[in-house]
């Protein structure tokens, strides 16, 4: 499976908003594994309209999360996993919080802790450092392809029995796992693989029922965890293996979604042509777009710009003047999402959203 990820046809642009959509959606999931209440369309709407100064606690904690997941899709894969690296991680995930943050942000806890409703009891604080310098070590090690399943698996649950920091270690610990997924199943393709990881909010009580075996540490409970990881993270890697094909994300994603719209009476049927033509083309420019806006250069121009300003256009890395569809945010994300879940992609946590 690893040698068909980064593969596709789909146009890069289009991938890379699918991949933010799937950032923001695997945010909402960790958060909502401990407690935050958002839900998905809320983040949307909310995280693309106003300021990260202005949100609630509830809806910055996502933002933080999801932050942190590009911090690592911008971090270099072929490095190894460091101390620092894991710190920042819990510096941007708790940054500015309030009911979920940590008074030492990027510092592993000073103090002993307990987790709650846990019969497991956390290393004392004077051994974290030297734990995690064992995890790292471990994490960092290289494995065959067909056992990297399971070294992340007990990567992930020896970071969250360490529980290296006064709080946030629940969210840390699944950016860790994404964070290892790039530098193994996910290395070497030249663009960052959508974020697997709905198999934390599939079942959130069986997620916390397998690492609670596994913190007994014995082989039954340590097959019990890896099994529940892997078997999650397989179907979830098979899904997203769709939506590397170009043909699959217009036909059974994009298109659908575009359609929904007119129904909705939110875009015409005259821009959802040149949203579908957008979409064919993966980045255009305004002459490209000739045909479905005929008129004057100064006329398609100021056409573009009314669909950027209402987010349905973003300006592409190519330039001021290349456009491609904006997936990730703006009217077409929370369909996007709909359709995403009617078609199985959703996390379960998520689905009745």
């Amino acid at each position: 499976m690893r040698t068909d990820i980064g593969r596709g046809s789909t146009p890069v642009e289009t991938y890379m908003e699918l991949h933010y959509l799937f950032d923001t959606v695997m945010s909402v999931v960790s958060a909502r594994i401990e407690g935050n209440h958002t839900t998905v369309y809320e983040a949307l709407d909310n995280i693309s309209t106003q300021s990260p100064r202005s949100l609630e606690d509830h809806l910055k904690e996502i933002i933080n999360i999801a932050a942190a997941a590009r911090f690592i899709d911008e971090s270099n894969p072929t490095q190894p996993l460091t101390h620092h690296f894991v710190r920042e991680l819990h510096a941007r995930t708790v940054e500015g919080l309030k009911r979920e943050g940590d008074a030492t942000p990027g510092q592993y806890r000073t103090r002993d802790v307990a987790i709650y409703g846990s019969a497991h009891t956390p290393p004392s604080w004077p051994n974290v450092h030297a734990e995690m310098t064992t995890l790292l070590e471990f994490a960092n090690a290289d494995y065959p392809m067909n056992q990297q399943i399971l070294h992340i698996a007990l990567a992930h649950h020896r970071f969250v029995w360490i529980h290296p920091f006064g709080n946030g270690n629940g969210r840390v610990s699944r950016l860790f796992t994404y964070a290892m997924l790039r530098r193994t199943v996910f290395s070497s393709r030249g663009r960052s693989a959508l974020n697997p990881t709905s198999v934390f909010g599939n079942n959130r009580a069986e997620y916390i029922s397998a690492l609670e075996r596994a913190d007994a540490r014995t082989t039954e409970g340590d097959i019990q965890w890896a099994t529940f990881f892997a078997q999650g993270i397989r179907d979830d890697l098979g899904r997203l293996i769709n939506l590397q094909e170009k043909e699959y994300v217009l036909s059974e994603l994009v298109f659908p979604t575009l359609s929904k719209l007119v129904e909705e009476d939110i875009i015409s049927e005259e821009t959802r042509q040149i949203l579908r033509l957008v979409a064919e083309k993966g980045v255009v420019k305004a002459g490209d777009l000739s045909e479905v806006l005929p008129g004057s250069a100064t006329q398609r121009s100021r056409a573009i710009k009314g669909l950027v300003d209402r987010n349905l256009l973003r300006h592409s890395s190519d330039g001021p003047r290349f456009y491609h569809l904006s997936l990730a945010r703006g009217p077409i994300a929370a369909r996007l999402i709909r359709r995403l879940d009617e078609l199985g992609y959703l996390p379960k946590m998520l689905s009745d959203d």
